[in-house]
C-alpha cells in the first residue's frame, strides 16, 4: 500500500490544514490514528518524514506555521546525547499548545544538572509536558522505566503521541532500539490528566516528578472555568500552558497556586526516596519559590539558574494588581543583562513602552525529609482539612526540630483522621504514655518499671504541690529551686516547732526553703527534721549516686518522705547523660518512702509546654497519687501527652526489645513506712471513701458512664483547629488571646458582666480553678456549701483539701433543684458561706435552672453575703427545655450589686470541652470580679495554664462559635439533638429494667432510682474459696456489683450526694452506649431473675 494510501499525499493534506487550526489538528489526529495502528505506523512515520521535508528552511517552516497551523521541526540536544549518538529530536508543534522555548529548554538544562543514575529505571512523570519534547528526551538520555507525560490540554497529548512516534520511528517506519532492545513506545506515555489525577486514580508509584507549570494568574478568572475539550478554542487551550486559575493555596498571591497544588499532589504519589524537580520562574522572589517547597517538608537544591526574556504574549497585570492590594513585590529585570529587580509594575510600564523584560528562571530539585511522615501528614490534609494547609509550616533551620515536630504531626494527623473520638483516659494519665515512659526507662536506663509506676501530672510544679497536699506534713524542706510556685502561706509560715507526730494541724504546713547542694540539704534535714523532703541534685553531684545514697539513708533515719527531682538531668535523647539517681534505681528498688519526680520541659520546639510524672514502686503511693491528681487536677492534658509520647516512642519504637537480660535489683534496707508519715486525715478519708475513677477490671474492659466527658464524634472544625495550632510557627500573641473571646462567650450564653475590673484565669481544666477556689474559701475562714445533687469529685476534692463542708438539701419535687428556702435554712447556720451552683444545666442530673430560679437564688445569696461559685462546666447542650433562651445575668447582678452586703459576688468558672465536643480538648476560665478574691486566688500560684496551642484552638473555635451558620454550630445541634435521643432511649431502658428515672433536658448525664434492686442479694465471682461472695444491694454498692457482673461503670448515690440515685453519663460512643444498654439489661437478669 502507498503511503499516499493511507495518509492521502501531502499536498491534499496541507490543502486541509490551510482551513484553520482546529482543521489541521483534524487531519495530524487522522494521522496519528494511523500511527497508533501496527498495520498502517511505518507508513504514517513515512508520509511525516515527506512532510517535514516539504518545509526544509527555517523562513519555511515559518511560513508553514503561519499558513498551515503546525510545525515539524528539530530541537538540537548538542551535548546531551542520547545512547544511540541522537543530537536531536523531531518535535511536531501546534498553535493551541506551548511551543518549546527558553523556558523547557532551560529546564532540561537543569535536568541534566542531576546524574544520569537518578533517572535510569525510574517511574517519572512530567507535568504540562505541552508537546512531550522533555518526556521523549528523558526517556532517550537515561532509560527510565517507565514516563507518563501529564497535560490538562487534551491536544497536547495527542501532539505529544505523534511526537513520540516521529522519534521511537526512523524516517522508514522502522523502530529504534536503544541497548536494552525497547524502544521509545515502550517508555514513554502520554495522558490527558489535571496535574497528578491520572498517577493518583491508577495508584501509579512515582520516582521522579518533573515539570514546567504556569506561574501567572489569569488576568481573565472566568476563562479558567470552562470545561477543557479538544474542541475549545486555541486561544483558551494555548491559555492553559500561559495561566493558571486560583487554586486555594497561600501560594495564589504570587501565582504559584498551581506549583503548590501539583507539589502537594506529588507528596501522595511519590515513593519515599523519591525526587521532584519544578522549573521556577523567580518573578515572585527567590525566598518565596523557596519556600513553597520548604513549608511542606522539602529540602531544596538549586541546580540551574539564569534569566529568561519575558515571553511578549505573557499579560503580567494581575501580578500588578496583587502588588496594588499586598506589600509583596514581585521581581523582574530591564533585559537580561540587569541586575536590579523592578516590580511588577514598573516592568509592566517598561514593557508598555517597548522594553524588553526579564526575570529569573531556576530548576529546583526538592526531596522530602521525613517522606513517610509528610505523607500521613497530607493525607489528612486532603481529607477535609485543605483549608488549613496554608498554615502548614514544616521548615526547620533546625534539623533536631524538624525530627521532632513533624513525628508529632504525623502523629496528631494519623490520631485526627481515624479517630472520630478521643477515648476515654485515666486521670492518673494515658496508659500507653505511661508505658512509654516506663519503656524509655528500661531501655535507656536499665530500669524495669511498668506503667503502674507512673503517674501523670501537668507539670513538676504540680505534681510537688499534689504531693505535699496529699501528706500535709507539718514541717517540709523543699529545694529553693523547686518553690516558686508553692502557696505564699507555705513559704512564710513560721510555725517550724511544735507537736512531732503526723496529727498536727494540717492547716499548718510549713515549707523551708533550703539549698540544693546535699551536704547543706542534709544537715538541714538532721536539725530540722522535717517530714516531707523535696529536692533535686545539684549538678557536680548529678552523675555518681552519692548525694542520692547519703539524702536516701538521712531521710529513713530521721523518717521522712524523700520526692528528688531528676527534671534537669533527664534527657530526652537517644543518647541521655549519666544520672547517679538512676542508676541506683536500676540496680535497688526504689525504698517505699522514696519517689522520683521529674518534669519533661526538654523538647526542640516548645520551651513552654510541661508534662511532669512522679515514679513510685510501693503501690500505696502510687495509687494515692493516682486519685489525688484525678481530684485536684482532673488529668493531664492528653495533647500535651501524645507530644512527649511521640517523643518517647522515636526514641525507644527502633531498639530491639529485650535485649539485655533484666538486671537483678537487691531491696535496700530501710525504715518501715508505718514510722513515716501517711496521707493527711481529710485526704485518708476521701481516698477510702470517695467515689473515683476505675481503670481497670479482671477478665475485660470498662464501659465508662461515669465520666463528665463527650466520646461523640468530634467535629472538622474542632480537629482542624487543633491540627492548625501546632502546624503554625511564631503565632502572634493576639491569636492566642481568648479574653475578648471569653468574655463576649459568657456575655451571649449567661448575661455575664464583665468590665476592665474582671480578672480572667485559664487553666488546663475548670477542676484545677474549683480548687483553687476551695483553698481561697479556706484561707478566709468560710464553708463551702454544696446542693445535694452537685458533681460528686467536687464535694470530695473540698473534702481533701480539708474545706468545710455543708450540704444544701435538695428534694426530688423539684428535680433536686436549690429552693430559696431550703437555700435560706442553711445560710441561717453557716458564717462566711461559699454557694456552690451548677448552671443553667445541672450536673449531675441533667435539668436547668431558668432565668427566674437564678435570679431567686442569687438574691437569696446576696442577702446572706455569700460568695457564689456559678459552674457552668456542664452547659451548653441544652435540648428539651421548653421556652429556653438561656439566663440574663446582668439586670439581677446589677441590682443585687447596689443593696447586698459587700463580701457577694458571683464568680463564674467553666470548661469548654462540652461546648467544643472534645474529650481531649480541656480548657478552663474563671472570671472574677472583686479584688479581694483575686487577690486571695493569686496567693495560690501553682497553676497549670493552657499551652498557646490549646488557648490558640480556643480562639479559632470561639470565633466560630460567633458565626451562626457554621459547622461548628452545626455539630452543636447535631449533639444535642444526639443527646436528646439518647436520654430519651436510656430513660426507657431503665425503666424496663426496674429503674425510676428523672427525666433530664440537658447535658451528658440522667439520674435515676434503682427502686427494683434494693435490698435484692447478688452473688458476684472473686477470688474466695467458694469463688463467689453474695451481695446485699444498696444505692451505694450497687455501682461495683453492675462493674463485676457486667462492666458497665456508674456513679452511685455517694458520688451524686443524693439517696437513692445513681448517675450514668450518655455521651459515650456510640457501640459504647448499646453495649451499655446490653449491661443495663444483662444486670437485671443477674440481680432480679
Amino acid at each position: 500500500m502507498a503511503v499516499n494510501d493511507v495518509c492521502g499525499s501531502v499536498d491534499e493534506f496541507l490543502k486541509q490544514c490551510e482551513h484553520s487550526g482546529d482543521a489541521a489538528y483534524g487531519a495530524l489526529r487522522s494521522v496519528l490514528e494511523r500511527l497508533e495502528d501496527p498495520n498502517s505506523r511505518a507508513r504514517a512515520r513515512i508520509f511525516l518524514s515527506d512532510l517535514q521535508k516539504r518545509f526544509g528552511t527555517k523562513e519555511e517552516r515559518d511560513q508553514c506555521f503561519q499558513n498551515y497551523h503546525f510545525l515539524i521541526q528539530d530541537i538540537i540536544l548538542d551535548q546531551h546525547e542520547g545512547y544511540n549518538g541522537r543530537k536531536k529530536l523531531t518535535s511536531l508543534v501546534i498553535p493551541s499548545i506551548f511551543l518549546p522555548e527558553d523556558w523547557s529548554f532551560t529546564f532540561f538544562e537543569g535536568l541534566n544538572r542531576h546524574p544520569d543514575s537518578i533517572f535510569k529505571d525510574r517511574t517519572i512523570a512530567e507535568l504540562g509536558c505541552g508537546n512531550g519534547w522533555i518526556s521523549i528526551a528523558m526517556a532517550d538520555k537515561w532509560l527510565p522505566s517507565k514516563v507518563y507525560g501529564l497535560d490538562i490540554n487534551p491536544r497536547a497529548v495527542k501532539v505529544s503521541w505523534i511526537n513520540l512516534y516521529l522519534n521511537a520511528l526512523d524516517e522508514k517506519g522502522q523502530p529504534i532500539f536503544d541497548e536494552e532492545k525497547k524502544t521509545l513506545l515502550d517508555r514513554v506515555e502520554f495522558y490527558e490528566s489535571d496535574l497528578l489525577a491520572y498517577i493518583r486514580d491508577n495508584e501509579i508509584q512515582l520516582d521522579r516528578i518533573v515539570g514546567c507549570i504556569p506561574q501567572i494568574l489569569n488576568p481573565n478568572p472566568d476563562a479558567m472555568s470552562k470545561m477543557i475539550t479538544e474542541n475549545a478554542s486555541e486561544e483558551f487551550l494555548h491559555s492553559l500552558s500561559n495561566y493558571c486559575a486560583l487554586q486555594g493555596f497561600v501560594e495564589d498571591q504570587f501565582g504559584l497556586g498551581l506549583i503548590a497544588r501539583a507539589v502537594e499532589e506529588g507528596i501522595e504519589v511519590i515513593k519515599p526516596t523519591g525526587i521532584m524537580v519544578f522549573n521556577m520562574g523567580g518573578r515572585p522572589g527567590q525566598g518565596v519559590c523557596s519556600r513553597l517547597f520548604e513549608r511542606r517538608g522539602f529540602r531544596i537544591t538549586k541546580l540551574w539558574q539564569t534569566k529568561i526574556c519575558q515571553a511578549g504574549d505573557t499579560d503580567i497585570t494581575a501580578l500588578v494588581e496583587i502588588e496594588k492590594n499586598s506589600p509583596h513585590r514581585f521581581e523582574f529585570f530591564m533585559g537580561l543583562t540587569g541586575d536590579q529587580p523592578i516590580c511588577a509594575r514598573s516592568a509592566w510600564a517598561y514593557g508598555k513602552a517597548s522594553g524588553s523584560i526579564s526575570h529569573a528562571l531556576s530548576v529546583y530539585s526538592c526531596q522530602l525529609q521525613q517522606p513517610t511522615k509528610v505523607k500521613v501528614i497530607f493525607d489528612f490534609l486532603k481529607n477535609g482539612f485543605q483549608e488549613i494547609s496554608s498554615s502548614l509550616d514544616l521548615s526547620f533551620k533546625d534539623d533536631s526540630v524538624a525530627d521532632e515536630k513533624i513525628p508529632f504531626l504525623a502523629h496528631l494527623a494519623h490520631t485526627l483522621k481515624e479517630n472520630s473520638y478521643f477515648p476515654y483516659e485515666p486521670p492518673v494519665g494515658s496508659k500507653h504514655f505511661r508505658s512509654l515512659i516506663a519503656g524509655f526507662m528500661k531501655t535507656y536506663h536499665h530500669i524495669p518499671l511498668t506503667a503502674n509506676n507512673v503517674a501523670i501530672f501537668p507539670s513538676r510544679t504540680i505534681a510537688i504541690e499534689n504531693v505535699l497536699r496529699l501528706f500535709s506534713p507539718r514541717l517540709a524542706i523543699v529545694d529553693e529551686h523547686l518553690t516558686r510556685h508553692l502557696p505564699r502561706e507555705w513559704l512564710t509560715s513560721l510555725a517550724i516547732q511544735g507537736k512531732e507526730t503526723c496529727d498536727s494541724s494540717e492547716d499548718s504546713l510549713t515549707v523551708i526553703e533550703a539549698p540544693r547542694q546535699s551536704d547543706l540539704m542534709i544537715e538541714l534535714i538532721k536539725r530540722l527534721r522535717p517530714q516531707v523532703v523535696v529536692t533535686g541534685i545539684a549538678h557536680f553531684e548529678a552523675v555518681t549516686s552519692s548525694a542520692f545514697v547519703q539524702l536516701l539513708r538521712t531521710t529513713q533515719e530521721i523518717g521522712s518522705r524523700l520526692f528528688i527531682d531528676i527534671s534537669d538531668h533527664f534527657e530526652l535523647s537517644s543518647l541521655p547523660r549519666s544520672s547517679g539517681v538512676l542508676k541506683y534505681v536500676a540496680e535497688t528498688f526504689l525504698p517505699s518512702h522514696v519517689a522520683i519526680i521529674c518534669g519533661l520541659v526538654k523538647n526542640k520546639v516548645y520551651p513552654d509546654l510541661e508534662v511532669g510524672f512522679v515514679i513510685s514502686e510501693e503501690e500505696s503511693l502510687f495509687n494515692a497519687l493516682s486519685k489525688t491528681a484525678e481530684l485536684l487536677e482532673g488529668g493531664t492534658s492528653l495533647i500535651s501527652q501524645q507530644y512527649y509520647g511521640c517523643i518517647f516512642h522515636e526514641l525507644t519504637a527502633f531498639q530491639l526489645s529485650d535485649r539485655r537480660a533484666p538486671s537483678q535489683r537487691k531491696h535496700e534496707d530501710v525504715k518501715s513506712t508505718a514510722d513515716m508519715i501517711g496521707f493527711s486525715r481529710s485526704a485518708l478519708s476521701v481516698l477510702n471513701n470517695a467515689e473515683l475513677s476505675i481503670d481497670e477490671v479482671e477478665n475485660g474492659s470498662i464501659i465508662h458512664m461515669d465520666v463528665d466527658l463527650s466520646f461523640l464524634p468530634t467535629p472538622s472544625p474542632v480537629k482542624a483547629a487543633i491540627f492548625e495550632s501546632f502546624a503554625r510557627q511564631n503565632m502572634a500573641e493576639s491569636e492566642t488571646d481568648v479574653t475578648l473571646g471569653i468574655s463576649q462567650f459568657v456575655k451571649r450564653n449567661y448575661g455575664f458582666p464583665t468590665d476592665n475590673n474582671s480578672d480572667f484565669i485559664y487553666a488546663d481544666n475548670s477542676k484545677a480553678l474549683f480548687n483553687k477556689l476551695v483553698l481561697c474559701c479556706i484561707k478566709e475562714g468560710g464553708t463551702f456549701c454544696f446542693p445535694a445533687g452537685s458533681n460528686g469529685n467536687f464535694v470530695s476534692a473540698a473534702r481533701f483539701l480539708n474545706a468545710k463542708v455543708e450540704m444544701i438539701p435538695t428534694n426530688v419535687s423539684v428535680g433536686f433543684k436549690l429552693t430559696r428556702d431550703t437555700l435560706t435554712r442553711v445560710l441561717e447556720t453557716v458564717n462566711k458561706p461559699w454557694v456552690y451552683i451548677s448552671g443553667p444545666t445541672i450536673n449531675p442530673t441533667g435539668l436547668v435552672y431558668n432565668n427566674s430560679e437564678i435570679e431567686e437564688i442569687l438574691s437569696t445569696c446576696a442577702k446572706f453575703g455569700a460568695r457564689v461559685i456559678l459552674d457552668a462546666s456542664f452547659s451548653g447542650l441544652e435540648f428539651d427545655c421548653d421556652g429556653w433562651g438561656g439566663w440574663n445575668l446582668e439586670p439581677c447582678l446589677s441590682k443585687l450589686s447596689s443593696s447586698c452586703k459587700p463580701s457577694f459576688c458571683v464568680s463564674l468558672f467553666g470548661g469548654l470541652s462540652m461546648k467544643m465536643l472534645n474529650s481531649a480538648l480541656r480548657f478552663g476560665f474563671l472570671i472574677l470580679n472583686q479584688q479581694f478574691l483575686v487577690d486571695t486566688f493569686n496567693s495560690f500560684p501553682g497553676l497549670s495554664k493552657p499551652h498557646r496551642t490549646i488557648r490558640y484552638t480556643v480562639k479559632k473555635l470561639l470565633d466560630l462559635g460567633d458565626q451562626k451558620a457554621t459547622n461548628m454550630s452545626d455539630a452543636t445541634i447535631e449533639h444535642s439533638r444526639k443527646l436528646k435521643s439518647r436520654s430519651k432511649i436510656l430513660k426507657e431502658e431503665l425503666e424496663k429494667n426496674g429503674w425510676d428515672v428523672l427525666e433530664s433536658s440537658a447535658g451528658v448525664s440522667i439520674v435515676a432510682k434503682p427502686s427494683a434492686y434494693l435490698n435484692k442479694t447478688i452473688k458476684i465471682k472473686d477470688a474466695s474459696e467458694n469463688g463467689h461472695s453474695e451481695m446485699t444491694l444498696d444505692d451505694t454498692n450497687i455501682r461495683n456489683a453492675i462493674l463485676k457482673t457486667t462492666g458497665l461503670c456508674i456513679n452511685s448515690s455517694s458520688w451524686t450526694g443524693i439517696p437513692g440515685y445513681c448517675r450514668f453519663s450518655i455521651a459515650l460512643e456510640e457501640n459504647e452506649f448499646h453495649k451499655a444498654l446490653a449491661c443495663i439489661a444483662n444486670f437485671k437478669e443477674l440481680a432480679l431473675n
